[in-house]
């Protein structure tokens, strides 16, 4: 397992050598979606709200959906068949597996995530074109990158990650 990590700067060139296209705004640091909101008025689409979870058998899982998603953690276990509930997974885990810090959670991690040891998990509209872009933090949270879906599978594909699509409601 390799202890380096990628990080903002390393993913936006992975990202253009991709050729997937991106717009990043810079903002103060945010811990929280509402804290990001109002820095990203003028930005187009939706941002994203993004949860690193894990059940009673550690296994790991990264939810994606738009920031005004409806989640309920119970709710979402059942969907992904998580063995005894989901809850959030430490700190120190998020850092080790997927390279970012609290507050900086985003499908980007999943570049650090090799080995496939965090099942990604998207609600369905980040990938159906219901929004043009999708706002997501870079590895940092003074900042938020936009991506169109369609870019997105890019991403998940080169990252070779097999998505879990659901639908929350």
């Amino acid at each position: 397992m390799s202890s380096a990590k990628i990080g903002k700067e390393e993913l936006l060139s992975k990202l253009a050598e991709w050729n997937i296209v991106t717009e990043t705004v810079e903002h103060p640091q945010v811990s929280t979606v509402e804290q990001a909101l109002p820095h990203l008025e003028n930005t187009e689409g939706k941002f994203a709200k993004n949860l690193f979870l894990k059940d009673k058998k550690k296994r790991l899982y990264l939810f994606c959906a738009p920031h005004d998603a409806d989640i309920k953690l119970n709710d979402l276990a059942k969907l992904v068949g998580a063995t005894g509930g989901l809850r959030f997974a430490d700190a120190s885990i998020l850092e080790e597996k997927l390279g970012i810090q609290e507050g900086s959670v985003s499908v980007f991690g999943i570049i650090n995530d090799t080995e496939n040891e965090v099942k990604l998990v998207l609600d369905q509209r980040l990938l159906d074109e219901t929004y043009t872009k999708l706002g997501f933090h870079p590895m940092v949270n003074s900042a938020t990158t936009s991506i169109s879906p369609c870019d997105l599978k890019i991403f998940i594909d080169k990252t070779n990650h097999e998505p879990l699509i659901v639908t929350i409601n």
